[in-house]
């Protein structure tokens, strides 16, 4: 069976704590090739690093997350500069914009904090995986604007043309669980417009487990259901889409 390249988790996460060990090993046995770990805030950042040393198939993602901007600093910035520089650190991330939770630091501190993150990716050469949510406008234009950096809409909630959009400046579309569910409207249409070498599938495990693990804990080995439905859309076999998702992370991450 072809490996299952997960390009967005959380293991890291406190969900986790009780058996992380043991899950992840069970994972490796189950056909994970490679999992990207987000940090998301300051404090999963140490945590990030530490599984990324643990184990060989984790890499790591840092960056501070747009719920958390008020978190980011010049001291923060030198700090995920010199992890980003070590082997094992492919991408910035999970960083972007959040305009759903009225709780979330002002738009003006997440637009600021987004851009000083794109500059260190593009300063490290680097891709940038994005949280967008309800900011499609302001997300696509900050993308637009650092067409050298490849950017990554993780969990692709946005329209078919906007996809084409993300298409057209070398980026790619993350998908989720969310496939599989029955009210998942615009993400099939998506999927069937894009191409396949522009598709990455991932858990954001522990959250958005695809059906039948809708509201449980979510894991890599669970993505062989989005493969299996990417299949169904595209007309390939569930393996062609785990083998052509993996190589696509490969080449995005260089492993």
């Amino acid at each position: 069976m072809a490996q299952i390249f997960d390009s967005h988790a959380h293991y890291d996460d406190e969900q986790f704590d009780e058996d992380r060990e043991t899950l992840l090993e069970e994972l490796k046995e189950n056909g994970v090739g490679a999992i990207l770990n987000m940090s998301s805030d300051y404090a999963s950042v140490k945590k990030t690093v530490e599984l990324t040393e643990k184990y060989d198939f984790i890499y790591g993602a840092v960056g501070i997350h747009p719920e958390h901007a008020d978190e980011y600093s010049e001291e923060v910035r030198k700090e995920l500069t010199e992890i980003l520089k070590g082997e094992k650190f492919r991408a910035v991330g999970e960083v972007g914009l959040d305009y759903y939770w009225d709780s979330n630091p002002p738009k003006e501190v997440q637009i600021r904090v987004l851009r000083d993150q794109y500059e260190l990716a593009k300063s490290l050469e680097l891709p940038i995986i994005l949280h967008d949510r309800e900011s499609h406008e302001d997300i696509l234009a900050i993308a637009k604007e650092y067409k050298d950096v490849v950017s990554v809409f993780h969990s692709y909630s946005g329209s078919v043309e906007m996809a084409r959009e993300i298409i057209k400046i070398g980026g790619y579309i993350g998908v989720s669980g969310v496939i599989t569910f029955k009210n998942a409207r615009k993400l099939p249409d998506v999927v069937k417009e894009i191409p396949m070498d522009r598709i990455l599938i991932e858990t954001d495990a522990p959250y958005m487990a695809p059906v039948p693990f809708r509201g449980k804990r979510n894991r890599s080995d669970y993505l062989l259901g989005v493969a299996e439905k990417i299949a169904e859309i595209k007309g390939l076999t569930r393996e062609e889409v785990l083998e052509i998702t993996a190589d696509n992370l490969k080449r995005l991450l260089s492993i």
